[in-house]
């Protein structure tokens, strides 16, 4: 067996519905069943989600705000008044201001740009930066992606005579600030339909207001904002971010196209996971550890060489911040470590005066996505004693509502649900981590702390292929509330597992329907797996769950699996017989269960189990380190401690057993298997050999023994004489001709006096098979044979009917 990292949430799909959908539409049974499972059952609901366009979006004036910051700026226009967009450091700021930077460009506005340094100057407005541009001569400042906490610094400007229009798509807080005019569909009483715009979004939409249209040509910047900051990509985001890559793939900007040559990206092969995780990182990297200036020049630029040489230094930026962030994210982790020893909490709470806060948000991620729980990395100014802190949350645990319970010991909070930054003295870090913890306590049950994965559909690898991959298309762009289709594909066994990348961190394998080698067949390929790959028998039938691509290399195009997780529901079987180092498994087994219960206070060890009941040397070399289990055949319980560490063990509590000797017989084994029901992964030594060796004779060599002795006129004299005499002319080793006058003299045919070997007149007549030590041999044999000479897969397939309790004997597997 092998538990799964989460739990599996596997979509239930009206198959009728799914049919007569793709009859209404024309699409494909796949693409109905995917669409069904995911709520579109009817006709028009699937229909705008395929092929929805401009006639899905909204009227921007159903945002409250958009008129009176509409006819601020068309006055500011006429008036030549100088403007400033003030955005914010991260992908969707400098999105957001590019957008903007573009639109007053087509507007010829008098106008500049402002984006605040994330270490100096810190999120959001800040009253500097804006006597800075009154000084100037700035008459407006347009937010974008910020703005809507800033009560003090929007009051400030009112007082220079600044007149501040908020556009901002983040939670609103109860006061609201008193600018000229706040667009945000979140606002409290604002009509507009769509709530999850990014704050990109919210700047298209002024855009859109302003020129009376539907302004395509900024859709590729509105697109890298939205899937950037993590938004759904449903409803009118999915029109903005369906219709932004198509522009993308034929881009006409600089800045775009030299960010896509860095990354190693064809225009045309360009989609939101190449957004994601591509060019928004780039991007990222410049307000992480420089000044965000740089990633909005690029954008923006008009020059060819300027955008390459940016793009290729945003390239840098972002591999020295990988840099950071490993360093980082390994101190965090062993920090967490440490916190162990009194038990990991509900809630992780760490800071450092030498962590860099352009990266705890990325972080924060990494060891919520590692130990599942709601996180908090903070950087601590040693001069000020003020830590900055990114959050990253899980489901059931709404960061932004936990952090208005703490609001008395933040100078300043913000986000949403899953994610959200604050500012506080590092003297209030004790108390915000208990009260954080406490709230946990009340809002999540133990379930909450395992990730959930839904997936979509249980599938057959003898459906996949390079077409049917092709008709998932049709659901992208794929992200946030529209998740690329996760299949589960059951009982597949592998072949060719290896890791793979540079730090041999992946994993690759084949997967297979079943054991011949026509089966249907499916590359596959782990990311940061590779600890899963030791769990894996080569003979396991596994459950798989991932997203299905394609893989295009020298021209061959092949499907293939991404697996985010996999499960073994079966009892597994590891052959480790004939292995060189028994020590270096077992020590290799341990470490691997320490990690595997990190988070249980019992240390589990994998167990020995002997059929020996004397073996000093098994005893002397491990008792000390493993239980040491024995078997009693005699008894109502099999289970016999043989060490102190056995003793204390729970035998509920066994999850790995070594099985070290060969038993006595095979339905020794077999009491001793079926009465382990709580095994779930068996490793076969079968060390040692027993007491029996050699073939069982046949029956002609018992007669060719009992006649030589009935020839025999008088007694033997001398016993060896006769045995060697035998062994010289018969053939047979002197040992069998021993076993077969053992079992004569067993059975009362012969019998042995001082004087020799000696013919019982007219004996009872008995078959050999009754012989006690006949029988011995025969168990001895079987059990070498079926345990020493059978494959791996005929012991795993006598395991499994075993625990199914058919309880058939291993000679019927064999």
């Amino acid at each position: 067996m092998l538990q799964a990292r989460a739990r599996w949430n596997i979509s239930e799909t009206d198959e009728r519905q799914a049919e007569a959908l793709a009859k209404e539409l024309g699409i494909s049974p796949l693409v109905a069943r995917l669409l069904v499972g995911r709520g579109m059952t009817d006709k028009e609901h699937a229909a705008a989600f395929l092929n929805g366009g401009t006639d899905h979006i909204h009227d921007p004036f159903l945002l409250d705000g958009m008129e009176s910051a509409v006819l601020r700026i068309r006055q500011a226009l006429e008036r030549g008044e100088y403007i400033w967009v003030y955005g914010d450091y991260d992908a969707d700021g400098v999105s957001s201001t590019t957008l903007m930077v573009h639109l007053l460009r087509q507007l010829h506005a008098s106008f500049d740009y402002y984006i605040p340094h994330r270490v100096l100057e810190g999120y959001g407005l800040n009253k500097a930066a804006i006597e800075s541009a009154h000084q100037q001569g700035v008459k407006l400042i347009i937010t974008v992606d910020t703005g809507i906490s800033a009560v003090e610094e929007i009051a400030y400007a009112a007082e220079l005579g600044v007149d501040v229009i908020v556009t901002d798509h983040h939670e609103p807080p109860e006061l609201l600030p008193e600018a000229y005019a706040i667009i945000n569909p979140k606002k409290p009483g604002c009509p507009y339909p769509f709530k999850h715009l990014a704050g990109v979004g919210v700047a298209l939409k002024l855009a859109q207001a302003l020129l009376g249209r539907w302004p395509e040509e900024l859709l590729e910047y509105a697109a890298i904002g939205t899937v950037a900051d993590l938004m759904q990509l449903l409803g009118e985001n999915r029109v903005i971010v369906k219709q932004g890559i198509k522009r993308m793939r034929s881009s006409t900007n600089w800045g775009i196209r030299a960010l896509l040559d860095v990354a190693g990206i064809q225009m045309k092969d360009v989609n939101s996971t190449h957004i994601g995780f591509a060019l928004a990182p780039r991007i990222n990297a410049s307000g992480r550890l420089n000044n965000a200036d740089d990633a909005v020049k690029l954008l923006i630029t008009e020059d060819q060489q300027e955008a390459e040489t940016l793009a290729y230094e945003l390239d840098a930026l972002n591999k020295e911040r990988q840099r950071i962030v490993d360093e980082m994210t390994k101190h965090a982790m062993s920090m967490v470590e440490e916190q162990k020893a009194d038990g990991l909490k509900k809630v992780i709470v760490l800071a450092h005066e030498q962590w860099n806060v352009g990266v705890i948000g990325i972080v924060a991620s990494k060891l919520m996505d590692k130990f599942y729980r709601p996180t908090i990395i903070l950087g601590i100014d040693k001069e000020t004693g003020m830590a900055k802190g990114s959050a990253r949350s899980i489901a059931g645990f709404d960061l932004y509502q936990a952090l208005t319970h703490c609001h008395d010991l933040m100078e300043h909070f913000g986000g949403h649900q899953a994610a959200a930054g604050m500012t506080l003295s590092k003297d209030h870090l004790p108390e915000l981590e208990r009260r954080l913890n406490v709230l946990a306590e009340e809002w999540l049950g133990p379930e909450d702390f395992i990730p959930l994965i839904h997936a979509d559909i249980e599938g057959s690898l003898d459906d996949v292929g390079v077409e049917t991959i092709q008709q998932l298309e049709q659901l992208g762009p794929f992200g946030m509330g529209n998740p690329m289709p996760k299949f589960v594909f059951t009982n597949v066994g592998c072949q060719e597992m290896r890791t793979i990348g540079k730090d041999q961190q992946h994993i690759k394998m084949t997967l297979m329907k079943g054991t011949e080698e026509a089966s249907a067949a499916l590359d596959a390929v782990g990311f940061n797996k590779a600890s899963v790959l030791p769990w894996i028998s080569p003979t396991a039938s596994m459950d798989v769950l991932g997203e299905l691509s394609i893989n295009e290399w020298n021209g061959v195009r092949k499907p293939q699996l991404m697996i985010q997780d996999v499960r073994i529901p079966y009892i597994q079987l590891f052959d480790w017989r004939g292995v060189a180092r028994l020590e270096s498994k077992l020590m290799d087994l341990t470490d691997r269960l320490a990690e595997l219960n990190s988070a249980q206070e019992d240390r589990k060890l994998p167990s020995i189990l002997t059929f020996a009941t004397e073996d000093k040397q098994l005893r002397m070399k491990y008792s000390k380190l493993y239980p040491i289990w024995g078997v009693d055949m005699s008894g109502s319980e099999p289970f016999v401690p043989y060490n102190e560490l056995a003793r204390q063990q729970k035998k509920s509590g066994i999850t790995d057993m070594i099985l070290y000797d060969l038993p006595d017989s095979l339905r020794t084994l077999e009491r001793a298997i079926t009465s382990a029901a709580h095994v779930e992964r068996w490793y076969a030594v079968f060390s040692g050999s027993l007491q029996q060796q050699g073939t069982l004779p046949g029956r002609d060599m018992f007669k060719t023994v009992y006649a030589a002795v009935q020839k025999q006129g008088e007694p033997i004299q001398k016993a060896n004489y006769f045995v060697e005499a035998l062994t010289r002319r018969s053939g047979y080793s002197k040992e069998v001709i021993l076993f077969i006058l053992d079992v004569f003299i067993e059975l009362g045919f012969i019998r042995r006096s001082a004087e020799g070997y000696v013919p019982v007149p007219n004996p009872a007549k008995k078959d050999l098979t009754t012989s006690k030590l006949y029988q011995q041999r025969q168990q001895s044999l079987d059990v070498e044979q079926a345990l020493l000479y059978s494959t791996a897969q005929q012991l795993v397939e006598w395991l499994h009917q075993l625990h199914n309790q058919t309880k058939p004997s291993l000679e019927e597997i064999i």
